[in-house]
């Protein structure tokens, strides 16, 4: 059985996250969760990735809980 895994992106709104993020939409990785991390201040921003709008959330201690592995 193929499973996938639970990915977060840190500074996903940054110059580096969104490179990743481009990257990562034509990647044959297979995601479980991606977690899109940020600061505070750009907290709720939407992200289109793969075809679908996720929320960034604010980076804590928590959000990696779960998590296999964090860019």
């Amino acid at each position: 059985v193929v499973t996938g895994v639970d990915i977060a992106v840190v500074g996903a709104t940054g110059l580096v996250g969104q490179e990743f993020l481009r990257i990562l939409e034509h990647h044959p990785l297979r995601i479980n969760r991606l977690k899109l991390l940020a600061s505070k201040r750009s907290a709720g921003t939407n992200i289109k990735v793969r075809g679908r709008s996720l929320r960034v959330e604010e980076t804590t201690a928590e959000s990696f809980d779960g998590i296999d592995f964090a860019f």
